[in-house]
């Protein structure tokens, strides 16, 4: 394979999103009493300084003029959209008990979007693209791989409850309890 950089960029990728569900579950519980918009204003203000900033920069770099209306500002738009209401979804999951289990919400997050993009792009293939008996395969193990990454993820026991690595730490006097 001649050019790795876009694997290292969804390297890069993977490694934030993977750490936003639980970030976003620890905004949940610093104060349970908040409703989940409070946090997802905050995530609205990243993106859109990180995107305005980072993507101004990149058309400088590269040349580039910006035109809303053209095609590309379109379908920028609408994946803009996709992945607002996506981080709003997520945002509700963690805010409905999510928060406390994002090793169960996270794998099917991502388990589920890599198989609607090999869904969409079948669909948007119309039924010109050869399909693989391997892809059906592959999205059953995909369905297997969440159960068994969720199922055995190892976590701490509510927090005072004695349970969990944290708390065994503690009671050995090696720690102070649960980290916050």
């Amino acid at each position: 394979m001649k050019n790795l950089l876009p694997f290292v960029f969804a390297l890069g990728t993977a490694l934030c999103w993977g750490l936003y569900g639980p970030v976003l579950g620890r905004a949940r519980l610093v104060d349970e009493t908040m409703s989940p918009f409070k946090p997802y204003v905050g995530i609205g203000i990243a993106y859109l300084v990180i995107a305005i900033v980072g993507g101004l920069i990149g058309m400088r770099v590269m040349g580039d003029s910006f035109e809303p209306t053209g095609p590309s500002g379109v379908w920028g738009l609408y994946a803009g959209t996709l992945g607002a209401f996506g981080a709003l979804s997520l945002t509700l999951a963690m805010f409905s008990g999510g928060a406390r289990i994002p090793y169960a919400v996270m794998p099917v997050v991502f388990g589920g979007a890599v198989t609607v993009t090999a869904l969409y792009t079948l669909y948007r293939g119309r039924g010109q693209l050869e399909v693989s008996p391997l892809l059906w395969v592959g999205i059953a193990g995909m369905l297997i791989s969440v159960v068994l990454i969720t199922t055995n993820t190892p976590h701490p026991g509510p927090p005072g409850g004695g349970h969990g690595e944290q708390a065994a730490v503690s009671e050995e006097g090696g720690g102070t309890g649960p980290s916050s």
